[in-house]
């Protein structure tokens, strides 16, 4: 059978019938309590692995929505989205079922001019886009034009799919109590810049920071805006807490950090740092999440009010002693983490302190010695 068949060979409405039947109250709420439990500090193992007691499979299988589909029907985004939280309650997963406008990293990017390129049909991979060109005089064009409507068409996607996702919680009542919809890639300010102006940024960070400084100036007001809209159509919840790829942290806001990886430790501070910090401070703080090298910035972490958690990548490509040293160590939890690097932490006699979450399966090993 061709699992990517096209989503009208399962309307939309059997699928949220079908999710809605398998929900079960008594297993989410737990399943909740659990990942509560841990964002305020309250695990009591040295990892948190959660998960459902039974797995929950459909009676039939779900179609898989190829991503440049859902990109063009908001029908077909609602099925891709549910579908993931599908396949959470077959394999009794221990994340929260939770969907959003899966539209990619360009979203912002979108606002400031650049062009949208979607992947070819057999990648089937989230879209990029292709930056200003023109560098230091791309900036200055852009700042010139001052902040950007957030009535972009690619953006009132997003907007649309938002309303379209609270319309199907309205509908049904347990997809409504347990399916949580969480805030769409907004990257980071400088993530955000990169994709703007490309590999240009670096240079320009060396040779024009002020220019650099206005367009992360530029750039944080339009997301602390488009935060703010977002929040009308799902306002932040009263406890505190939000999700984000299932996983459950202290904040509303997700932060993206993986241009990082590509400066000093000094630029970090200048150039990430302070616009981060903006967001934090203004949506009741959140976490960070960064792809690839990260040891030479995760020092910078904890000193950064607000910040509550890290998700990062690539733990074999870092010292993961620093990155212990400056995250469970002074507070901060580390959600979605590795489970190899968890089990060699552990081996050598790291203290994680109930701030480690670990999925199944890469579970695994780390629960094994965990619990020795």
């Amino acid at each position: 059978m061709d699992t990517r068949a096209h989503p009208a060979s399962w309307p939309l409405a059997a699928a949220l019938d079908d999710l809605e039947s398998r929900i079960e109250d008594d297993v989410e709420r737990e399943l909740w309590r659990q990942w509560r439990d841990f964002a305020r500090g309250a695990c009591k193992q040295e990892v948190f692995v959660p998960r459902r007691p039974r797995p929950r499979p459909s009676e039939r299988e779900w179609p898989r929505v190829p991503i440049n589909a859902a990109l063009e029907d908001f029908e077909a985004m609602a099925l891709q989205a549910m579908g993931f939280c599908s396949q959470a309650l077959a394999e009794a997963s221990g994340k929260i079922l939770n969907v959003r406008c899966n539209y990619g990293s360009p979203i912002m990017p979108m606002l400031f001019g650049v062009e949208l390129f979607r992947m070819p049909e057999a990648t089937d991979t989230l879209p990029a886009c292709h930056p200003l060109p023109g560098g230091a005089e791309a900036l200055r064009r852009l700042l010139d034009a001052g902040e950007p409507s957030l009535d972009q068409p690619y953006m009132n996607r997003v907007w649309e799919m938002g309303r379209r996702f609270k319309a199907i919680q309205a509908r049904y009542p347990k997809i409504g109590r347990h399916v949580h919809l969480y805030h769409p890639d907004f990257q980071g300010p400088l993530d955000i810049l990169e994709m703007v102006v490309g590999s240009a940024l670096f240079m320009l960070l060396m040779d024009e920071p002020e220019l650099v400084h206005q367009a992360l100036e530029l750039i944080t007001r339009t997301y602390i805006r488009a935060m703010r809209r977002w929040q009308t159509i799902q306002p932040a919840r009263e406890d505190g807490l939000t999700t984000h790829w299932g996983l459950v942290h202290p904040g509303a806001i997700m932060l993206r950090d993986d241009s990082a990886m590509n400066l000093s430790p000094a630029m970090f501070a200048e150039f990430v740092q302070p616009y981060d910090q903006r967001l934090l401070a203004e949506f009741g703080g959140g976490a960070i999440h960064a792809c690839g090298r990260v040891e030479h910035f995760v020092p910078f972490l904890p000193e950064m009010p607000g910040l509550t958690a890290f998700n990062m990548s690539q733990p074999r490509l870092n010292d993961m002693a620093t990155v212990w040293r400056n995250t469970v160590e002074r507070g901060l939890l580390v959600i979605d983490a590795d489970g190899q690097a968890v089990h060699d932490a552990l081996a050598a006699g790291q203290r994680l302190h109930g701030r480690v979450h670990v999925g199944y399966p890469n579970a695994a090993l780390a629960l094994k010695l965990s619990r020795s």
